[in-house]
């Protein structure tokens, strides 16, 4: 396996351009399955996850073509059935389940695999499933869907840790071949959500209120082909904001979306940074040291639990305690132990993470638990003491485009060893 070796020290300066979002980008492939026609996807970030997406789709019998940041796929005729040897690598695959069913009335996929961040059901998918009339069985492992028409309901996609994205995308992609209206209450508020809701509308959807608790959608007869561009990843901008803040001069983020990052600027603004955002740049550069914060993860327009790792690792050396509460994922902090190991003084009570700011980190061998986990010891890495050896950063590549070349050009000095299968 591959490892990413940062050597601690060197500013960073200069400017970064963002990819597409991954979030954004794995559901709107999955709603090309919707049309026999062929859609055109650009800003489509290179990310294992997004070649397992490809693959399954080139399973179910998709035409799939790959070039430069833009998919070509063409649904012409597809087979229901996603098997478990792809599915398995990859959480975001149980959103072909909506575009299978809405099209092909029926659709079996294997019960996804993904990050080890905690409990993250799919009982707010089916629940939606069944609301729009389709019976759902889960057996061997495997999740299967059919109904002999899909009429439009009233669901309520609220969970207990928050509405779900994945959800309001699965259902919302289903819906729009539904007869008559679907209601989602509770939905998702994403911006990844929008996206996805703005290219099924270029196809033919009539969908409102995508970027609300509540998303109306009025079923058509069939969809057709599209082109569309997807928007800046917020995360991978929001780590780049993070890495800026711990060891940067001056950077600058290009191809952002400054509006759906407030949750992460302000923060770094309350902590002493001076951040300035203009029309798709945000600069952001030290202004004193970094002092301490109280945040709390929620679902957007809150600070958004893939943020939390990444804030752990600037805040591990700011000035003074800094408090940090999970509520989506209440069991996301297996990388405060790796950070500890680096000489992070960090306190874990229940759900909420008590961080007394040290002067300095150590580099040291650390293990990536998950994909934000890994950017958060890269992260760490940059501005600690000698050399942080990253195992496990098939993590990294899931979630970020050449994160470790972008850093470099920036000025960091980053080595990925290649490593045996």
């Amino acid at each position: 396996m591959d490892k990413i070796l940062v050597h601690g020290g060197p500013a960073l300066r200069g400017n970064v351009r963002i990819s597409g979002s991954k979030n954004s980008a794995l559901p709107i492939l999955a709603a090309t399955l919707l049309t026999k026609e062929p859609c055109i996807i650009h800003r489509v970030p290179d990310l294992s996850d997004i070649h397992y997406m490809l693959t399954i789709l080139s399973e179910l019998g998709c035409e799939v073509e790959r070039a430069s940041g833009t998919v070509q796929i063409k649904a012409e005729t597809v087979i229901t059935d996603a098997p478990y040897d792809i599915v398995r690598k990859m959480r975001a695959s149980v959103c072909v389940l909506g575009p299978l069913l809405g099209r092909e009335k029926e659709a079996t996929v294997s019960l996804p695999g993904g990050c080890v961040i905690g409990d993250r059901p799919i009982d707010l998918h089916l629940r939606g499933f069944e609301a729009l009339g389709a019976a759902v069985r889960v057996q061997a492992g495997n999740v299967k869907v059919l109904a002999p028409e899909l009429r439009g309901a009233t669901i309520n996609m609220r969970g207990k840790f928050g509405s779900t994205v994945l959800g309001t995308d699965n259902i919302m992609m289903a819906a729009v071949l539904a007869e008559g209206t679907t209601v989602i209450d509770g939905a998702a508020e994403e911006p990844e959500v929008v996206d996805l809701a703005d290219f099924l509308n270029k196809m033919g959807a009539k969908i409102e209120g995508a970027g609300t608790r509540r998303i109306i959608i009025e079923g058509v007869k069939e969809l057709h082909g599209a082109e569309h561009t997807v928007i800046p990843d917020r995360i991978e901008a929001g780590t780049f904001l993070v890495a800026a803040a711990i060891c940067g001069e001056e950077v600058t983020l290009q191809k952002v979306a400054p509006a759906h990052l407030v949750s992460v600027t302000e923060p770094l603004q309350r902590a002493g940074y001076f951040v300035e955002a203009n029309c798709d740049t945000i600069t952001v550069r030290r202004n004193g040291g970094c002092l301490p914060l109280e945040l709390e993860t929620q679902p957007y327009p809150g600070f958004p639990t893939d943020m939390q790792a990444q804030m752990c690792a600037l805040l591990a050396t700011s000035q003074g305690i800094s408090v940090i509460t999970e509520h989506v994922f209440p069991q996301r902090f297996m990388h405060l132990a790796e950070l500890k190991r680096m000489g992070a003084n960090i306190e874990l009570q229940g759900a909420t993470a008590v961080i007394n700011g040290v002067d300095q980190l150590s580099g040291a061998p650390v293990m990536a638990s998950d994909l934000r986990a890994s950017a958060a010891l890269v992260l760490a890495g940059l501005t600690a003491d000698g050399v942080t050896e990253i195992n496990r950063v098939y993590h990294i590549d899931r979630g970020y485009e050449s994160i470790d070349d972008k850093l470099n050009q920036l000025g960091a000095k980053i080595e990925r060893v290649k490593g045996s299968k």
